[in-house]
């Protein structure tokens, strides 16, 4: 695969590219360079495309079956990629992990209750909390040596007794962060102490960087899979977000029957589309091709902290896993909207706001380096110029 290959995506109606100029986003589509959305510029695989030509050619978009047989298939890629063995028969189909979250809000929680984040986290989070009509719990995650850490002492103490899920990420957006087995072991072990359900999105999972390795959760911490919701998606790994499938994965059968109930009541069914493509990426062919991706991607995070360390007073977090950098302006002395305002129009990049992924996000921004390695070695070069005059 070829992943240094440009590919125009503007006029695609690609919403990282196409929505550039929008007020939100602030930047041209003509020079600038999108880092923003979760979406990578690579071509899609040709194990997919041949795929979708083959559906094309069966010329038959109808009624279909098949289900079981995609969920054996995600079944023996967690097993294959991350030793996990996931039930089929504990696996449901959603319209991807957003609209997952929103159905496990309505499966488990209630109006007003409470809904524990992690800060600062992927900003969707908040957002489906929210537009649930329950409260959002900020959990501020802390800094030690340099990556962000867990305070289940400090959430503890900051306990109401009204919540009733923690809504976690794993790998961590927007850090890509890995967390220990022995941390998700504390993790698990103090939702059982507090009666809670775990939530966890690990869309994230397989972009891992050679030499590291993501623990699900099922097997860091076996015993407390009785109060466990593993949220998985091909969307990330290869792209294919637009299709709309994710797959929810619940061991505990009275956990299940009550998020199918939610399921069956709504007639959410996975779209024959999204079936073809993660049928294919979930194979020989998949896992080859996202050991090299995987490689890629942590050359181009290498290049893009050193680059963007030798700006005075910029703090990138060492990452582990995704295409997503995290860089703290804190020791700038800028205010954030001059930081904002050089990145936007000196550099001509879009970002991710800091701000929006809660508390403790408002001195960073996140950059998609999930694209070629000249556009990443372009935006260093905007970044360095832009903040030139910082001593």
């Amino acid at each position: 695969m070829n992943f240094d290959q440009i590919i125009d995506r503007r006029g695609t109606n690609c919403t990282k590219w196409d929505m550039m100029g929008a007020p939100s986003v602030g930047v041209s589509a003509e020079d600038g360079i999108p880092m923003w959305i979760a979406d990578m510029d690579f071509e899609a695989p040709d194990f997919l495309q041949e795929a979708v030509h083959g559906l094309v050619e069966r010329a038959n978009y109808g009624y279909f079956i098949g289900e079981d047989s995609l969920k054996e298939r995600i079944a023996w890629w967690m097993q294959t990629r991350h030793g996990w063995a996931a039930d089929p028969a504990s696996m449901s189909s959603t319209y991807g992990l957003g609209n997952g979250i929103a159905l496990c809000l309505q499966a488990f929680t209630q109006p007003g209750d409470e809904v524990i984040i992690f800060t600062p986290v992927y900003h969707e989070f908040a957002k489906k909390v929210a537009n649930a009509g329950r409260t959002v719990h900020e959990s501020p995650l802390v800094i030690r040596d340099g990556v962000y850490h867990m305070d289940l002492d400090a959430l503890g103490d900051s306990m109401t007794g009204r919540e009733k899920v923690l809504l976690f990420c794993s790998p961590h957006n927007p850090a890509g962060r890995i967390w220990t087995a022995g941390e998700l072991q504390a993790l698990a072990e103090f939702c059982a102490r507090h009666d809670l359900i775990l939530l966890s999105d690990d869309v994230h999972n397989d972009l891992t960087y050679p030499g590291e390795t993501y623990v699900p959760i099922p097997v860091a911490a076996p015993s407390v899979t009785n109060r466990l919701v593993m949220l998985t998606s091909a969307s990330k790994t290869f792209n294919v977000a637009g299709t709309r499938l994710g797959t929810i994965t619940i061991p505990d059968d009275g956990l299940r029957a009550k998020f199918s109930a939610v399921l069956t009541g709504l007639n959410i069914q996975p779209n024959l589309l999204g079936l073809v493509l993660t049928e294919a990426a979930y194979s020989a062919r998949g896992a080859a091709w996202v050991d090299e991706l995987r490689t890629y991607v942590a050359e181009n995070s290498r290049l893009f902290l050193a680059g963007t360390s030798e700006i005075p007073g910029v703090t990138p977090m060492p990452m582990q896993s995704t295409y997503l950098s995290w860089l703290d302006f804190t020791n700038t002395g800028m205010e954030m909207g001059e930081v904002i305002r050089r990145v936007r129009q000196d550099a001509r990049i879009a970002p991710s706001i800091g701000a929006d992924f809660g508390t403790g996000g408002e001195n960073f921004l996140r950059f998609n380096i999930g694209t070629t390695r000249a556009r990443v070695l372009e935006a260093v070069e905007r970044l360095q110029a832009a903040f030139s005059d910082l001593q």
